[in-house]
């Protein structure tokens, strides 16, 4: 079924029922193209199996029930492949346990894990908490792991707000109003530089400003020594920034023309817009979008071994990407096959593969060809941009 599903057209999800640690023995090695998961939170929410992880009487047990799991999910998934985990923390005795980063940690001593990015999901306004003695806890952590130094990522999807330079009375002019003439007259003027600095720096900035004109770059600072403090540290021992001020005299920062890429602390609220009465933990579609767009290759596979109702398998189908979802849940998986029966702009999507069912009868017309670049900046047109512009 699996093999079927792998080499098959369609890219409508496919659910199977079963616990995950068992289900991923069935994978063939290195299959998968990306996994984005949020497995049950130790002592948060009984769920419909009461055998399921999550309900562990020692936090340890727990981890190492989700490191078996992970420990298939680094089988299965390519060497440029990608793992992204969403862990809420947990209080034990009044004391906060820690339990994404004991994870995190694990993953990468144990099994080899790199971390690349610990996300700061912001819910923005967070659950009610009624306790007198502690600030409320109003983020999770999303970690973004890989097998390999070199893995699929495009960056060109997570940049935002163009810069663009433009052209006035025949001078570049960058997108904050930089010309270069202050620098010019500050490089000419300077008792810190010697004449071959002064030279090579005047050389220097002439090639960004024509940078600028052919549209290679949006905006830039230029860094004089004796003129403007290096960004980062004075000390050359720890900063090549200061390293290179000391050598050359200047040093200059760049700015893409595409815009400033996506930070790691994403503001995106919790709300369940598919109205579930029975799963009490769905994550936002907002959270899944940019690490399915950013680390799934267009036709490549998407899993998600603790699917719930298929929010990652939703994301993945409106973006043309092959989606496999996995839960010991049957009505979790029940829920999730009702999403992909509802109409989708205007028409009603093919049913998706489960299973029970027949590959075989699968259709494999694929959803419109969506603007990705448009999807990652949805949510600003949504509840939360509306109301952090109304603060």
């Amino acid at each position: 079924m699996i093999l079927r599903y792998l080499t098959g057209k369609s890219c409508k999800p496919l659910f199977i029922g079963g616990d995950s640690t068992d289900v991923l023995k069935d994978f063939p090695d290195t299959c998968v193209d990306m996994v984005m998961t949020s497995p049950p939170y130790w002592c948060q929410r009984e769920y419909e199996n009461r055998d399921g992880i999550g309900l562990e009487s020692c936090y340890a047990e727990y981890i190492d029930r989700l490191m078996a799991v992970f420990n298939e999910v680094y089988r299965i998934l390519k060497p440029s492949g990608s793992f992204w985990l969403n862990i809420g923390d947990t209080y034990a005795n009044k004391t906060l346990m820690g339990i994404p980063w004991r994870i995190a940690i694990k993953l990468c001593d144990e099994q080899g894990w790199i971390l690349r990015n610990d996300v700061i999901w912001n819910k923005v306004k967070g659950a009610p908490d009624n306790s007198g003695d502690k600030l409320r806890n109003v983020y999770e952590n999303l970690f973004h792991f890989v097998k390999t130094r070199k893995y699929y990522y495009d960056v060109s999807m997570i940049r935002k707000n163009p810069q663009k330079a433009k052209i006035q009375n025949g001078a570049v002019v960058s997108a904050t109003g930089v010309t270069g003439v202050r620098y010019k007259r500050q490089i000419e003027l300077s008792t810190a530089l010697t004449e071959d600095q002064k030279s090579n720096a005047l050389a220097a900035l002439e090639d960004v400003l024509n940078q600028m004109k052919e549209g290679k770059l949006g905006d830039f600072r230029m860094i004089i020594r004796g003129q403007q403090r290096t960004t980062h540290s004075d000390s050359s021992r720890v900063s090549g920034r200061a390293k290179e001020l000391e050598t050359k005299g200047f040093y200059f920062l760049k700015y893409h023309p595409d815009g400033a890429k996506l930070g790691d602390v994403w503001d995106i609220i919790p709300e369940d817009s598919q109205k579930r009465k029975t799963h009490f933990a769905p994550y936002p579609s907002d959270l899944c979008r940019t690490p399915v767009l950013t680390t799934c290759p267009p036709d490549g596979l998407v899993l998600d071994p603790f699917c719930g109702t298929g929010t990652t398998m939703e994301v993945a189908y409106e973006n043309n990407r092959k989606s496999i979802g996995i839960d010991i849940a049957q009505s979790y998986l029940s829920l999730a096959k009702e999403r992909f029966d509802r109409p989708v702009d205007g028409r009603r999507s093919s049913e998706p593969a489960s299973a029970t069912s027949e590959l075989a009868n699968a259709g494999t017309q694929r959803p419109r060809k969506t603007d990705e670049r448009k999807m990652l900046n949805e949510p600003r047109q949504g509840t939360l941009w509306k109301l952090l512009e109304a603060k």
